[in-house]
């Protein structure tokens, strides 16, 4: 049972981490365009002029 003094606090502190870097992730706009990889994706680029 004493390792529950050290394991709490660590799944907690985890916990708190993942939070801080998901809100992070919002906040710096990684969510914004969710649609536009999977069109990438299946752009080949033929339709580009050569340079």
């Amino acid at each position: 049972m004493n390792v529950l003094i050290y394991l709490i606090p660590i799944a907690l502190a985890m916990g708190g981490l993942g939070l801080v870097t998901f809100l992070w992730s919002l906040k710096s706009g990684q969510y914004d365009d969710l649609e536009g990889s999977s069109w990438r994706v299946l752009d080949d680029g033929e339709d580009r002029p050569e340079t």
